[in-house]
C-alpha cells in the first residue's frame, strides 16, 4: 500500500523517535562540538561571573569597556573618562568601534556581566570553524572534534575570555571565519569578517593584509590577494596616524610601548635601518623566546608544517616581542588575539600534510597537550602562581561584603573617584575618575587594601606604596569639602559637600 511506513520512511521523518535517531547519528559530531561548546561557555562565564563578584576585575580593562558602551547606549558615542580625568572618545587610544555594536545589548541587559558573556562566547565560537576546517582537510569528522575541542582546551585561550573584556579577543573567532571562508574560496562572507575583525583594533589590519598575502599565496588569487592586504594595511595606517590623532590631539600613548626600538611605527622603521641590532635584541630576547615556546608547546608545534598560514600570525608576534613592557608577551593576555586563530589554523593544515595513518595520533597529541597543559597553567589549576597578576587577588568575604555595600551607597549616574577593584561596579555613568584623580566627583570610594592606581604613564596601572594610600585618605578625610558617610574593613565612601 501506498500509506505503509517503511524503516526508512520512519527514518527519515523528524518527528519520529527513528527520525531524531538518525538525526543525531547523522550531526553527532557537529553536536558533539556544540556540547563542548556550551559547556565551556558556560564554565568560563561562571568564573568570569564569581571573579566579577569577587572583585578581580577592576576599572581597567573592564570598567573601561562598561562606560564605552554605556556612553554609546545614552548617545555619546565610545565616550570615557581617562586616566586623567577627560572625557575623550575611546578612538583616542584604541580605535575598537566594535563596542559601539554591544550598546544595543546593554540596553537589553545593562550589566558588566554581559560584555563578559559576549567575549567568552565569542571565543568559543572559534570552535566551529577549526572544526569545519579540519573536517575539510583530514576528512574525518571525528578528527575535526578533537582538533575542535582542542582548541577549546588550549590554555591561553582561557585566560584570554576570562579577562573581560577586550575588543580584540573578539577578533580571535572572526579571524578564524576568514580563514574559513577564504579557504572556501567565499569572497562575500570573508569581507564582512574581515570588517568586524578591522573594528576589533587598529592593529588588526596589519593581520588582515598578511591574510591577504596568504591567500594570494596559497589560491593563486594575486589581484584579491593584493586588494584584501591593501586594505588591511590602509586601514592600520589610517587608524594609527589619522583617527587616534584626531581624537587625542597627538600620537598614540601606546607608541610609549616600543620606546626602545624607535617609539612610532616610523621610528621602528628608521631603526631597523640605522640600528638593526637593537630590533634582533629586542626579538631574541629570553622572553620572547619563553612566550613562542608557550604558545607552540601545546599544539606540539605541529603549525610549522604549514609554515605560510603560521606566518600570518607574525605582524601581531612581532609587535609584541618589540614592545617593552612585559603584558604583550604574557600568553595568558589579549595580546595573542591576533597569533592563536593562525597557529590553530595552521595546525589543522599541517596535520592534513602528514600521512593519512599519523593524521590520528598527531591530533590526539595535540589534545593531550592542550589539556595537561590548561591543568598545569590555566584556570583549571585554580590560578596560583600560573594566574595572570589581574587574577591574584585573593580578597576575604569580609572584605567583598564591604565592598558590596560601599558601592550600593553611591547613586546611579552620579559622577565617582574609584579605586580600581571596585571601578568596574560603578563603570556605568558619565563620569568616572580612577583615584588618586578626583575631577568632578560627587562620590569618592577608597578601598585602602588596593593599591593598584593609574600613574598616567603606561603601563597605566602601578603599585603604590601602603604610605601613599594612607596619605590619600588623610588628604580625603582632612578636606573639608567632603562627608564620610561610610567606612568598613578598609573601604571609605567620601560624599561631596554642598557648596
Amino acid at each position: 500500500m501506498s500509506g505503509d511506513l517503511t524503516a526508512a520512511t520512519l527514518q527519515d521523518d523528524p518527528r519520529t523517535v527513528a527520525g531524531v535517531a538518525h538525526a543525531v547519528r547523522e550531526h553527532r559530531h557537529i553536536l558533539v562540538v556544540w556540547t563542548a561548546m556550551l559547556a565551556w561557555s558556560a564554565a568560563m562565564f561562571e568564573t568570569a561571573r564569581a571573579d566579577y563578584l569577587d572583585y578581580r576585575l577592576g576599572r581597567f580593562d573592564l570598567g573601561n569597556m562598561v562606560q564605552a558602551v554605556w556612553s554609546t547606549a545614552n548617545g555619546r558615542v565610545l565616550e570615557g573618562t581617562n586616566v586623567s580625568g577627560e572625557q575623550v572618545s575611546r578612538l583616542a587610544s584604541h580605535v575598537d568601534p566594535i563596542l559601539a555594536l554591544l550598546a544595543p545589548l546593554w540596553l537589553v541587559a545593562p550589566s558588566p556581566l554581559t560584555l563578559a558573556a559576549v567575549q567568552v562566547g565569542a571565543v568559543a565560537l572559534g570552535a566551529l570553524p577549526v572544526f569545519w576546517l579540519a573536517r575539510r582537510h583530514l576528512g574525518s569528522g571525528a578528527l575535526a572534534v578533537v582538533l575542535a575541542v582542542s582548541y577549546l582546551l588550549y590554555p591561553w585561550l582561557a585566560w584570554t575570555a576570562l579577562d573581560a573584556i577586550h575588543p580584540v579577543s573578539l577578533g580571535i573567532p572572526l579571524l578564524l571565519f576568514c580563514v574559513w571562508f577564504l579557504d572556501g574560496d567565499r569572497l562575500a562572507p570573508f569581507a564582512v569578517c574581515a570588517v568586524l575583525t578591522a573594528s576589533t583594533g587598529e592593529l588588526m589590519g596589519l593581520t588582515i593584509g598578511a591574510l591577504g598575502v596568504w591567500y594570494a599565496l596559497a589560491r593563486g588569487r594575486r589581484a584579491v590577494g593584493l586588494l584584501v592586504a591593501t586594505a588591511g594595511l590602509a586601514w592600520s595606517f589610517l587608524a594609527l596616524l589619522v583617527v587616534v590623532p584626531a581624537f587625542s590631539g597627538g600620537a598614540s600613548d601606546f607608541y610609549g610601548f616600543y620606546d626602545k626600538v624607535g617609539g612610532s611605527p616610523r621610528g621602528v622603521a628608521d631603526t631597523a635601518v640605522t640600528d638593526p641590532a637593537a630590533i634582533v635584541a629586542q626579538v631574541f630576547d629570553p622572553n620572547v623566546l619563553l612566550y613562542v615556546v608557550a604558545l607552540a608547546a601545546p599544539l606540539a608545534g605541529l603549525f610549522l608544517l604549514a609554515p605560510a598560514l603560521a606566518a600570518v600570525a607574525l605582524p601581531q608576534a612581532l609587535v609584541n616581542a618589540l614592545a617593552d613592557p612585559a603584558g604583550p608577551i604574557d600568553p595568558r593576555q589579549h595580546y595573542l588575539a591576533a597569533v592563536v586563530p593562525f597557529l590553530v589554523a595552521a595546525t589543522v593544515f599541517g596535520i592534513a600534510r602528514l600521512r593519512a595513518e599519523a593524521r590520528g595520533p598527531a591530533a590526539v597529541a595535540v589534545l593531550g597537550l592542550s589539556l595537561a597543559m590548561s591543568v598545569v597553567f590555566g584556570p583549571l589549576a585554580g590560578g596560583g602562581a600560573s594566574a595572570p597578576l589581574w587574577y591574584q587577588v585573593d580578597l576575604s568575604p569580609v572584605h567583598i561584603a564591604a565592598l558590596d555595600r560601599a558601592v550600593a551607597v553611591i547613586p546611579a549616574g552620579e559622577a565617582v573617584s574609584v579605586s580600581n577593584r571596585a571601578g568596574a561596579h560603578l563603570a556605568a555613568r558619565r563620569y568616572v575618575h580612577s583615584l588618586p584623580r578626583i575631577g568632578n566627583a560627587r562620590w569618592i570610594l577608597l578601598d585602602t587594601q588596593d593599591r593598584w592606581l593609574p600613574d598616567d604613564q603606561l603601563p597605566v596601572l602601578a603599585e603604590r606604596s601602603q604610605a601613599e594610600i594612607d596619605a590619600l585618605r588623610t588628604r580625603i578625610a582632612s578636606d573639608p569639602g567632603w562627608r564620610q558617610v561610610f567606612a568598613q574593613d578598609d573601604v571609605y565612601v567620601y560624599r561631596r559637600n554642598a557648596g
